[in-house]
């Protein structure tokens, strides 16, 4: 996991660059760190639409 990674905080806006939601974005919300050591995010879009994904799978474009 890259180090800016492990500065997501809820609020923050992000990118998805990898995995399923590629393309997508939207700000950061419930933070979770799995069983497997691995950081879990929900995403809520600006249509409202939410998914999950993995922390390594995004980039913070600000807050």
């Amino acid at each position: 996991m890259s180090d800016a990674n492990l500065n997501l905080k809820n609020g923050d806006y992000c990118h998805v660059t990898a995995g399923i939601h590629k393309g997508k974005q939207g700000t950061v919300r419930d933070i979770n760190i799995s069983k497997t050591g691995h950081m879990t995010i929900t995403v809520v879009q600006p249509n409202g639409d939410r998914f999950k994904t993995l922390g390594r799978n995004v980039v913070v474009s600000g807050s």
